[in-house]
């Protein structure tokens, strides 16, 4: 079994000191790339150190919505991670462009109005700057959009940008097909075990254009515990039982499409 784990937070509290047991029940469970997303300056270059010292550890480096505006959000899903009190957009994302031969995207990236609606204009402008890089060092953009969905859509319809991956994309129906119409490709994180948004997606959205993730450690399949990259294999599982795709075949097909879209 080939797996994938195409968006994680391996730099989380939640891991330190148990990360090297991680890895290796990642490895045993058949993972073969990790994509640790970056949110910050900071956190940047941790995902970097991270890339150094595990081969499996592929990174991609970012700035998160919240983090470009320097607010602190205290909610559960916002904490953790270490934040770049004196943050700078532009001097992030010249940062980003300088390490582009080290990295395999741009992420974790894109709009956030569940809890900073009243900051629209000045996510967009930030985004904008975004997508800006990724066109200009021609890397994939892993893409958050929780609460603006459509938002996301239309500022990355007037892009240039192909290598698009919607990460955890909440989006209705419609959006979803749009998106997928515009060829760009979503994830699946593992919490599809218990919610059944994700098994609409899976049936909207070709093989092709569909990866596995976990968000580790948020987003668990099973409660009461963090997730982790191994746990992949309940987005493979359910991606084959609704497609009615072998298991094995299913995994092979995402591995492909990792590697088309990433090396």
């Amino acid at each position: 079994m080939i797996l994938l784990d195409a968006h994680c937070h391996l730099t989380h509290d939640q891991f330190k000191g148990k990360l090297d047991e991680v890895i290796e029940r990642s490895k045993a469970a058949g993972v073969k790339a990790i994509i640790a997303n970056g949110v910050n300056h900071i956190n940047n270059l941790e995902v970097l150190e991270l890339a150094k010292k595990y081969d499996i550890v592929k990174p991609a480096l970012g700035l998160y919505p919240i983090d470009a505006l320097g607010i602190q959000i205290d909610a559960l899903d916002e904490v953790g991670i270490t934040k770049d009190k004196n943050v700078d957009v532009d001097k992030t994302l010249a940062f980003i462009e300088q390490h582009k031969k080290e990295i395999v995207a741009i992420g974790e990236v894109g709009l956030d109005f569940k809890f900073l609606k009243e900051y629209e204009k000045k996510q967009k402008e930030n985004f904008q700057k975004v997508i800006d890089l990724a066109e200009k060092i021609k890397k994939p953009i892993i893409v958050h959009s929780r609460s603006a969905e459509e938002a996301v859509i239309e500022m990355l319809e007037c892009s240039k940008l192909k290598n698009v991956v919607m990460h955890c994309f909440s989006g209705k129906k419609q959006l979803v097909r749009r998106g997928a119409d515009n060829g760009w490709t979503f994830t699946i994180p593992s919490v599809v075990k218990r919610l059944n948004h994700f098994e609409m997606v899976i049936k909207l959205v070709n093989i092709n254009q569909l990866l596995t993730e976990t968000d580790a450690p948020w987003l668990t399949p099973e409660l009461g515990r963090y997730s982790e990259p191994k746990d992949v294999i309940e987005s493979v599982r359910k991606i084959a039982e609704i497609k009615k795709f072998d298991v094995e075949e299913t995994a092979n097909s995402i591995f492909m499409n990792y590697q088309r879209m990433f090396l």
